[in-house]
C-alpha cells in the first residue's frame, strides 16, 4: 500500500510493452471488479458511506458510483474505437457527475448492479477482440491516442484503485 492516500496501489503506470498475456490478466482483474467493489462496501452504514476516503477526497459512496459511471464512459469509447477510425472522445468532469444526486445520495446497491452488468457485457465484448484490433485507437482530448490494450491496462487498474481507496478508508477510520 501506498502512503498517499489518494492512490493506494501506486499511481497507474502504463506499461511499455502489452502481452497477449497481459490482457487476458487486466480482463480477468476488470471481471473481479464488482466483485471486489461489493465487498468493499459491504456492510457499511449509510452514515459510513459519507465518509470522505481521504481529507477532502469524495464520500465512500461517492467512490462506488464513480467506478461504473467511469467505467461505462470506457466501454462506450472501446466500442467506438472498434467500429469508427480514430473516434475523438468526449471527456466529462467527473468532480461534477460525483456531485449529482445519484452519485451523492442514491443506494450504493444501484451502481453495485450497474457494475455487474456492465463488466459481464464488457469482458464478454473483450474477449473477442482480436489481436489487430487490441491497437486500434481513440482520440482523448486530455492524453492523446490511446489504444485499446492501454486503456484496458487503465481500467484494470482503475478499478482495484478504486476498490482500494474504500478498502484503506475502512481500514485506516476503523469502519468495520
Amino acid at each position: 500500500m501506498s502512503p498517499d492516500l489518494r492512490y493506494p496501489i501506486g499511481p497507474f503506470e502504463e506499461p511499455a510493452e502489452i502481452r497477449p498475456e497481459d490482457i487476458s490478466r487486466y480482463i480477468r482483474e476488470l471481471e473481479r471488479v464488482p466483485a471486489a467493489m461489493r465487498q468493499a462496501v459491504a456492510g457499511l452504514s449509510e452514515t459510513q458511506l459519507e465518509t470522505q476516503y481521504r481529507p477532502g477526497g469524495w464520500t465512500l459512496r461517492q467512490v462506488a458510483h464513480h467506478v461504473p459511471d467511469s467505467h461505462l464512459n470506457s466501454y462506450v469509447r472501446m466500442r467506438l474505437a472498434l467500429t469508427e477510425d480514430e473516434p475523438t472522445i468526449r471527456p466529462y468532469f467527473e468532480d461534477r457527475w460525483a456531485a449529482l444526486a445519484d452519485a451523492s445520495r442514491a443506494p450504493v446497491g444501484l451502481s453495485l448492479d450497474l457494475l455487474e452488468a456492465l463488466h459481464a457485457r464488457w469482458t464478454f465484448m473483450l474477449r473477442e477482440i482480436t489481436p489487430e484490433q487490441w491497437l486500434r485507437t481513440f482520440r482523448h482530448p486530455e492524453r492523446g491516442t490511446v489504444t485499446l490494450q492501454g486503456n484496458l491496462a487503465l481500467y484494470a487498474w482503475h478499478g482495484r484503485h478504486h476498490v482500494a481507496q474504500i478498502a484503506s478508508a475502512r481500514q485506516r477510520l476503523g469502519l468495520g
